[in-house]
This record gives C-alpha cells, sequence and structure tokens, in this order.
C-alpha cells in the first residue's frame, strides 16, 4: 500500500521531455586509427562489450548488455534515476550502435541505442519440473532423457533510448576535447 502511494505520488509529479540527442556530432580529427580507438574506449567506459566493428563501414556494434539497476552504479548504461529503476523492476538490456563518418576536417559521430524488455512467459519458465523426464515420448535408447532448459522467451523491443544516445554523444564530445 505504502508503495503505490509513493510510486503514485512520484509519478504524478510534471517530468521534462527526454533530450533528445544532437545526433551526429561533429569532431575534428585527422587520423582515423585514433578516432577509433578513443570512440571504442568511450563505449568501454559504459561497460558494453563490442560485438562487431567494420572501419571501412564505418560502423561499430556492440553486444547487448543488462540493464544496471540501483545497486551497480558503476555501470552507466542506465542513466538517469527512472532508467535504474526500470532495471531493478523489470529485466532490461540494452544496445549500442556508433556511426563514424569522415568528412572535411573531421569525422560525424552518429549515436543509436535501442533498449528492449524481457518477455516472460511464466508457465514454461517457471514450470515445475522443468527438467524432468519427458513422458510423452515413446521408448528411445539413448539415455540423456531429461530435457534442457528452455532458451530466453524473447525480447520486446522498446525503441531508442535518448537518455543514454545523449550521455555518450557527451562523452565522445569530452574524449575528443582533450
Amino acid at each position: 500500500m505504502l508503495c503505490t502511494l509513493c510510486t503514485s505520488c512520484a509519478s504524478s509529479g510534471f517530468h521534462a521531455a527526454p533530450a533528445t540527442p544532437s545526433s551526429p556530432i561533429q569532431i575534428s580529427g585527422t587520423n582515423q586509427d585514433v578516432v577509433w580507438e578513443r570512440v571504442v574506449d568511450t563505449i568501454h567506459t559504459y561497460k558494453f562489450t563490442i560485438a562487431r566493428e567494420n572501419k571501412l563501414d564505418g560502423r561499430i556494434e556492440t553486444g547487448y548488455k543488462v540493464g544496471s539497476n540501483l545497486l551497480e552504479p558503476w555501470h552507466g548504461d542506465s542513466v538517469g534515476f527512472d532508467n535504474r529503476m526500470e532495471s531493478s523492476l523489470q529485466s532490461i538490456r540494452r544496445r549500442v550502435f556508433v556511426s563514424v563518418t569522415p568528412i572535411e576536417g573531421g569525422y560525424l559521430l552518429g549515436v543509436e541505442a535501442f533498449k528492449e524488455i524481457e518477455d516472460v512467459h511464466t508457465q514454461t519458465s517457471s514450470a515445475p519440473g522443468g527438467a524432468t523426464f519427458q513422458q510423452e515420448l515413446s521408448l528411445r535408447r539413448d539415455l540423456n532423457l531429461v530435457q534442457e532448459r528452455s532458451s530466453t522467451p524473447g525480447w520486446i523491443p522498446r525503441g531508442r533510448d535518448p537518455a543514454l544516445e545523449q550521455d555518450i554523444l557527451e562523452s565522445l564530445q569530452i574524449a575528443f576535447s582533450q
């Protein structure tokens, strides 16, 4: 009852519209390798792993990272209290795409961050006896009759994460201003 009262009071206040990221940003630089490494280092500060990178296309793709909750302040992927609270109460994962486009006198850096929420099917993932013998099969000769746990049921896309995009762009701006 107290939680409902607190959350309804907190959610009834006025919220500022989320800042739209000013993507892409322009940075000055002449050496592509130095620019590329600074971008990768900035992504690593958010604890994302690099899934794919292609310098010819100017594209960096990160792997999925589970959203950090209130008890993990050292992870930077959940920007702001609302995102941290959401990641504390629900399984969230994020993925980031960075584009590095050469232009005259420097580079354009674009960031796209996508957020997904876990689609949990309670009857399959928490059913009692999920790792028991199958009963509907006819006699089989193999001795490994225990079923494996089902794979992750899936994820529901929640769209882009403008707070994370803006934060990464600001970090990139700082990294290239030094």
